[in-house]
């Protein structure tokens, strides 16, 4: 009526065993994750931060708040005035320009 000692021993070598069977899976499920979430996220991040870096005077941008405006002056220290009407000038975070609608191009050279 007691029960063996080698039943016992056999109930935690299969605990054991369960737990190699999940780590596959387990790690599956964070190399699908990356793939499809956090790696393409990362891709975005960085190419806005490029966007934001790049802004130049003449710009025409959308910010966060929804204004449409056109860049006046880009400073270094992580902001730009912003021409929203005639006259009418705001200075906002670069971080706060969400996308570029057009894009001025650069100044030629002049030739000598």
């Amino acid at each position: 009526m007691f029960v063996t000692p080698a039943y016992a021993q056999a109930a935690g070598g299969a605990a054991q065993g369960a737990f190699g069977g999940l780590l596959v899976p387990m790690l599956l499920v964070f190399g699908i994750m990356y793939f499809f979430l956090i790696r393409p996220q990362q891709k975005k991040l960085k190419e806005t931060e490029a966007m934001q870096a790049a802004l130049r005077r003449g710009d025409k941008v959308l910010t966060q708040g929804g204004l449409i405006a056109r860049v006046t002056r880009a400073k270094d220290e992580g902001e730009v005035e912003l021409e929203i009407a005639d006259g009418v000038k705001v200075r906002v975070a670069r971080s706060a320009v969400v996308s570029v609608l057009s894009k001025t191009e650069p100044a030629k050279a002049a030739k000598d």
